[in-house]
C-alpha cells in the first residue's frame, strides 16, 4: 500500500505496481517539478513519463524537491518512435535515466507499435531489464496481434500495456486478452479528457456519494483493477483525485457507468 491507502498490482514479473498515479502528458517542463512534487506531498507514489513529453528532468526534480526517497516512487517512462531498434532503444533509455537523475526507471515501456513489428526493440528491453536499468518492462497502444509477435518471437509477455481507456472507450476485447496472457491494464486518458465529468451518470452517482464525477470515474478505475494515471496540474484536483480510497461504488454504480461505453 502507498502512504494513501492506494493499493498495489503484482505484476506478471512479480514486482508490484501502485495502482493509482499522476500522469504527466502535457505537462509544461517549467511546471512538471512543482506538479510532482504536489502530488508526492498528497501521498502518490507513481509518476508516469515519456521522452516524448520532454518533461523527465521535471519528474526527477520534483521528486528530489517532495524529498521522497527514489525507491518508494514508481517511475515510468516511455521510449519515443525515433528510437526503436536494439541499440537505439539502449541509449534512448540512458539518456532519460540521465534526464531522470536515477540509475533506474520502475517500468518501461514502448510507447507507440512501431512498422517493424518491434522485436529487436523489445530484445533489447529485455537485456535492459537483466542488466536493472529497467525493473519492469511493458508496451502501450499495442492491439493483440502486436503483442503476440512480440512473444511469439522472444517469449517474454509484457507487463504491462497503457491504452486509451475510460467507460466511454472501455476496450472490453483488449482487456479479455490482457487477464488470459497475465498483463496488467493501464488507463490513460482515465477521464475522457475532461468529457466524462459533464456526464449526466456520472453526475448522478457523484452527487449521491458525496464525490466528485473525477473521483467517481477514478473508482471505477480501481474497482475493475485498472492501473490509472490521472492527470492535472491543478493542485486541488491532484489532491482530490487521489481521495478515493475511503468510498466504494456499488454493484449498480458500476454496471451503470460500464454501460456509459455499451450504449456509445
Amino acid at each position: 500500500m502507498t502512504t494513501a491507502g492506494i493499493p498495489s498490482i503484482t505484476l506478471n514479473d512479480g514486482t508490484s505496481i501502485p495502482q493509482f498515479g499522476l500522469g504527466v502528458w502535457r505537462v509544461p517542463p517549467e511546471d512538471t517539478a512543482a506538479v510532482v512534487r504536489t502530488a508526492l506531498e498528497a501521498g502518490y507514489r507513481h509518476v508516469d513519463t515519456a521522452q516524448m513529453y520532454r518533461n523527465e528532468t521535471g519528474v526527477g526534480q520534483g521528486i528530489r524537491d517532495a524529498g521522497v526517497a527514489r525507491e518508494d516512487v514508481w517511475v515510468t517512462t516511455k521510449l519515443a518512435g525515433a528510437d526503436h531498434g536494439y541499440e537505439r532503444a539502449r541509449r534512448a533509455l540512458d539518456a532519460s535515466l540521465r534526464r531522470l537523475g536515477t540509475g533506474y526507471v520502475d517500468l518501461y515501456l514502448i510507447h507507440w507499435p512501431g512498422r517493424d513489428g518491434d522485436v529487436d526493440t523489445w530484445r533489447a528491453f529485455e537485456s535492459l531489464r537483466d542488466d536493472g536499468r529497467a525493473r519492469s518492462i511493458g508496451v502501450s497502444n499495442f492491439g493483440e496481434a502486436q503483442i503476440d509477435l512480440l512473444v511469439d518471437r522472444t517469449g517474454t509477455v509484457p507487463s504491462v500495456n497503457q491504452i486509451e481507456l475510460n467507460p466511454r472507450i472501455p476496450q472490453e476485447s483488449l482487456r479479455a486478452y490482457h487477464r488470459r496472457a497475465g498483463i496488467a491494464t493501464e488507463s490513460w486518458a482515465p477521464l475522457a479528457e475532461g468529457a466524462l465529468l459533464r456526464d449526466r451518470t456520472i453526475g448522478r452517482i457523484a452527487q449521491a456519494r458525496g464525490r466528485t464525477p473525477a473521483q467517481v470515474v477514478l473508482r471505477w478505475h480501481l474497482q475493475h483493477g485498472f492501473v490509472v494515471i490521472p492527470k492535472s496540474v491543478n493542485p486541488t484536483r491532484v489532491r482530490e483525485n487521489i481521495d478515493i480510497t475511503d468510498f466504494e461504488l456499488s454493484a449498480d454504480d458500476m454496471a451503470a457507468i460500464d454501460a456509459l461505453g455499451r450504449n456509445r
